[in-house]
C-alpha cells in the first residue's frame, strides 16, 4: 500500500503540472481526490494491511492526501492569477490617451463678451455673490416696499452675526455700485458672474445664471453713446448684419429705462432675440454713492449670458448647460 502511495502521489503531481485550465484541473482534482478517485482507491487497500503495520500505511495516506490537496491549491491559485486581467496587461505598451477637457458654453461665451468690450475701453470689476440689501436693493433706488425685495424672489441668508440682511445677488449691478464707492469718475467696468434668482426651472429659467454689468460715467454721457457700445457690440458679437434696438421699458436705477433686442442670425435664421436692459443711470444712483448727478451722467447695461450663449450655440434647453453630461458638453 506504501508503494501504491508513493506511485500515486509522483505520478498525480507530474500530471498536475501540466494543466493549463480550469476545467483540466476540476478533471483532474475528480481523478486523484474524488469520492471514487484513486486516493480513495488505494485507501481501500488499507484492509489488507498487516495490522502492526496500519499506522504508518494511514499516516502515510494522510500525507499523501494533504500532499496532493496542497497543490490542487497552489495550481488552482496560479491559474487564476495568469488569467487576471492585470496577469494580460503589458506594461510595456502604450497606455490609453488621456481625455481632453472641453470649455463650458458659458466660459466661453463670458470670455467673448468682456473680450469685444474690452477692446471698447470697459475694464473688468468684480464683486462678490453674497451681497447686503444696500448694495442689491438701496444704492439701486430699489425702495423698501418694491416688489423685487420678497422673500419669494430672494435668496436671503439668515444668521448674520452684525444684523445685517444678506442674501445671494440678484443682479450683478452690485459691482456698479460697489465700483463707484470705491473710484471716482471717469468710469468704465464690465461686471461678469452668477446671480441667484428662485425661479422655476424650465427650458429658458434656471434658479441661477449669469449676467455681463456694464457700466459708463462721465461727463457729457448721453443715450447715444449707450446706443453706439450695444450696436458695436452686437455686431462684434454676431457679425457686421447684427442690429440692437431699444424697447422703453422700467428699471428703479436707470432713467429713462430700455429693454434691448438684438438682430442676429444663426444657422440661418434671422431673429430679433431680447438680450438685457439698459438706460442711463438715475440721478439718485449717483448721488447714493457720492458723485455729482449734476456733473455726470452715466449708462448702464445688463445682458443675459445663457440668452446669447443658447443662440450662439443652438441650445434649446438652458437646464442642458447645468447637468453636466458629458455628451452635451463634449459638442463644444
Amino acid at each position: 500500500m506504501i508503494e501504491a502511495l508513493a506511485d500515486l502521489e509522483s505520478s498525480a503531481l507530474a500530471s498536475l503540472s501540466s494543466i493549463q485550465d480550469a476545467p483540466g484541473l476540476e478533471a483532474w482534482r475528480v481523478e486523484h481526490l474524488g469520492s471514487k478517485g484513486a486516493l480513495k482507491s488505494v485507501m481501500g487497500m488499507m484492509k489488507d494491511v498487516p495490522k502492526e503495520q496500519k499506522p504508518l500505511a494511514g499516516q502515510r495516506a494522510n500525507e499523501v492526501k494533504q500532499r496532493l490537496e496542497g497543490a490542487f491549491q497552489e495550481r488552482k491559485a496560479n491559474l487564476e492569477q495568469a488569467s487576471s486581467p492585470a496577469a494580460l496587461l503589458d506594461p510595456t505598451e502604450p497606455g490609453l490617451p488621456p481625455g481632453r477637457g472641453r470649455r463650458h458654453p458659458i466660459s466661453t461665451t463670458v470670455d467673448a463678451i468682456l473680450d469685444v468690450f474690452g477692446r471698447m475701453g470697459f475694464e473688468v470689476a468684480h464683486g462678490p455673490e453674497v451681497e447686503d440689501e444696500w448694495h442689491n436693493f438701496n444704492a439701486l433706488n430699489i425702495p423698501a416696499d418694491h416688489p423685487a425685495r420678497d422673500p419669494v424672489d430672494n435668496f436671503y441668508m439668515g444668521g448674520s452675526e452684525d444684523d445685517v440682511t444678506r442674501l445671494l445677488r440678484t443682479q450683478t449691478s452690485t459691482v456698479q455700485i460697489r465700483t463707484m464707492e470705491a473710484h471716482k469718475p471717469p468710469l468704465r467696468i464690465v461686471a461678469a458672474g452668477r446671480v441667484y434668482r428662485p425661479d422655476t426651472h424650465d427650458a429658458t429659467h434656471y434658479s441661477m445664471f449669469h449676467q455681463v454689468e456694464g457700466l459708463c460715467i462721465d461727463e457729457g454721457v448721453s443715450m447715444v453713446d449707450l446706443k453706439t457700445s450695444l450696436m458695436q457690440f452686437a455686431r462684434a458679437m454676431f457679425g457686421p448684419e447684427a442690429e440692437a434696438r431699444m424697447r422703453p421699458s422700467f428699471f428703479p436705477f436707470t432713467e429713462p429705462s430700455a429693454e434691448v433686442d438684438m438682430k442676429i442670425t444663426v444657422k440661418g435664421k434671422t431673429q430679433w432675440m431680447e438680450i438685457g436692459g439698459c438706460g442711463m443711470v438715475d440721478p439718485a444712483v449717483l448721488e447714493a454713492v457720492g458723485i455729482d448727478p449734476e456733473r455726470y451722467t452715466g449708462f448702464a447695461f445688463g445682458l443675459g449670458v445663457e440668452r446669447i450663449a443658447m443662440r450662439r450655440y443652438g441650445i434649446a434647453d438652458i437646464r442642458w448647460m447645468y447637468e453636466n453630461d458629458a455628451r452635451f458638453l463634449d459638442q463644444f
